[in-house]
C-alpha cells in the first residue's frame, strides 16, 4: 500500500483510534528492539524503520487533529539572500 493511501486512511480515523494504534505500534517497536538488543537478528531489519515512521505519522496526524489544523499548507515567505553589497 502506498504511503498516500495510508496517510489518507489515518486522517479519516479519529484521535482515539490513532492513540490506540500508537500504543500497539509502540509495543511492537519495543519487542523488535528487545530482539536486537538480545543479540538475535531480526527476520526483517526494515521493520524497525517502518514502525518508527508509522509512529511518527500517527503522532503528526493526531497533533494536527487536536489543534484543528486543516490540510492546507501555509505559504512560506522567502527572504532574499544577503549579498553583503557584492553583486555577482
Amino acid at each position: 500500500m502506498s504511503s498516500k493511501k495510508v496517510v489518507s486512511e489515518l486522517r479519516e480515523s479519529g484521535v482515539e483510534d490513532l492513540e490506540d494504534m500508537l500504543v500497539g505500534l509502540k509495543s511492537s517497536l519495543a519487542k523488535e528492539k528487545a530482539l536486537v538488543a538480545s543479540g538475535t537478528r531480526p527476520e526483517k531489519p526494515a521493520t524497525i524503520r517502518g514502525l518508527r515512521r508509522k509512529i511518527a505519522r500517527i503522532i503528526t496526524i493526531a497533533g494536527e487533529k487536536k489543534k484543528g489544523a486543516s490540510n492546507v499548507k501555509k505559504a512560506v515567505k522567502v527572504k532574499p539572500a544577503k549579498t553583503n553589497g557584492v553583486e555577482k
